[in-house]
């Protein structure tokens, strides 16, 4: 399972990286944080696995939601918490507003309406994710070496 996450990191890390250096389009930010989603779900399925194995829950859930909220009582711990407020706006995207603005330029930015609200997705709130999802899989790491 570890090797499938660190499989979507790669790719994701070259979209972060390598095509949205180049292209700086709107499509790279939405490939990237699609790619990010699916990491997430990876993860999501180590920590409920090791949650079942623990006896913290009774049944993985199959439904999105469920699934979070089963991670989100399971482990208290805030940078959990924090990740799944951002799986939970990377679920939400698809469905909502995407205004693009200035593609193949240095400052390349999608703004997103959602409840009413207008939230800029640069390269500076890329960057914070990244740094997030990053220590996230590293304490995976820590959970998946301290359950051996």
């Amino acid at each position: 399972m570890l090797n499938e996450i660190d499989r979507e990191r790669k790719m994701a890390e070259h979209l972060f990286y390598v095509s949205l250096k180049y292209t700086k389009t709107g499509d790279v930010i939405l490939n990237l944080i699609n790619r990010w989603e699916r990491m997430i779900d990876k993860c999501i399925e180590l920590l409920l696995r090791r949650a079942k194995k623990s006896g913290a829950i009774r049944e993985i859930p199959i439904a999105p939601k469920a699934r979070e909220m089963a991670i989100r009582d399971a482990y208290k711990d805030e940078l959990v918490q924090e990740i799944m407020d951002i799986y939970s706006f990377f679920r939400k995207l698809p469905t909502l507003e995407k205004i693009r603005e200035h593609e193949f330029r240095k400052n390349v930015a999608i703004k997103v309406i959602s409840g009413g609200r207008e939230i800029e997705i640069n390269m500076d709130k890329l960057k914070e994710w990244n740094e997030s999802l990053n220590s996230f899989i590293n304490y995976i790491r820590h959970i998946v070496q301290k359950k051996r």
